[in-house]
């Protein structure tokens, strides 16, 4: 099936379904060039907090991005008016495949018949939950990592997207500061999540195995690399049950990957080591028995 490419992009808003962390992160980009973006959330706080971000942040990133002006952001818990319009649409709500399922097949339904609709799913391809979605030549995967610090995104078709959004997203997210690159076939983990899959193995592995420690891992990738962050200091910001669960994910595809780091990262959850902002992960410097 053919789809209709949009047009009028300039004048029409983005949706963002989901207002979390990286909901109101890929709010915040798509609010640099002087257009409106809507939120959709059913939580009055989290669409706040949401609105409250992209306004403190929105003047200081437009004025990274050439042809930058700060536009506008509302939230709404009414799908419908979120979608109104919409020329593009981006799912970022929690990685539960049954959740995404009923959020597709809504989209589908409500939203004008040349809207694209986009995942910003970390774990599944699109593929997995169109099963409701009469019209899959318009839904891609479009992954964003952590703007505004982190601007590439992975776009991935779901094996039916027309190929004309490919063209259209290429060109048109750079004006917005987001530099999309193309899966050429469905990946689990997509691009650079497979290459950061494979050091955080191997550094899981390392410490499993009781060669170093994270501490000493993070310390010698600082010195040899010239970055701030080690991968264990990332990991703990992720959230290390999010790392454990993403782990079972690509082990459930791949039998063959080594077991010591699910093992390890199983150790600190269970010990309720979860990492993120606590400081309760990898960096307690005592590794749970």
């Amino acid at each position: 099936m053919t789809f209709t490419l949009p047009t009028d992009i300039q004048n029409r808003p983005v949706a963002v379904i989901g207002a979390g962390t990286l909901g109101r992160r890929i709010a915040l980009m798509f609010a640099t060039r002087g257009g409106l973006v809507r939120i959709y959330d059913k939580s009055p706080q989290a669409g706040d907090a949401a609105r409250a971000y992209v306004e403190e942040h929105v003047s200081e990133v437009a004025a990274g991005i050439e042809g930058g002006k700060p536009g506008r952001v509302t939230v709404t818990d009414d799908m419908a008016e979120a979608l109104l319009d919409a020329w593009l649409v981006v799912e970022a709500v929690p990685e539960r495949l049954d959740l995404k399922k009923e959020v597709f097949g809504e989209l589908d339904r409500v939203a004008r018949p040349d809207t694209i609709l986009a995942s910003n799913s970390s774990s599944y391809a699109t593929s997995e939950f169109i099963d409701r979605v009469e019209h899959p030549e318009r839904v891609l995967n479009v992954h964003f990592y952590m703007p505004p610090h982190q601007d590439a995104v992975d776009l991935m078709s779901d094996g039916h997207t027309d190929p004309g959004i490919f063209d259209l997203l290429k060109r048109e997210l750079p004006l917005f500061g987001i530099f999309p690159f193309v899966a050429r076939k469905e990946s689990t983990g997509f691009i650079f999540n497979r290459v950061w899959a494979a050091i955080k193995r191997e550094a899981l592995e390392v410490v499993a195995e009781g060669v170093s420690t994270p501490e000493d891992v993070d310390a010698m990738w600082k010195l040899n690399t010239g970055l701030a962050t080690g991968p264990f200091r990332m990991m703990d910001q992720v959230g290390l049950d999010v790392v454990l669960d993403i782990e079972n994910h690509y082990a459930a595809e791949r039998p063959y990957l080594p077991a010591g780091p699910r093992e390890l990262l199983k150790r600190y959850v269970d010990a309720g080591k979860l990492g993120v902002k606590s400081g309760q992960g990898f960096y307690t410097y005592d590794t749970p028995s």
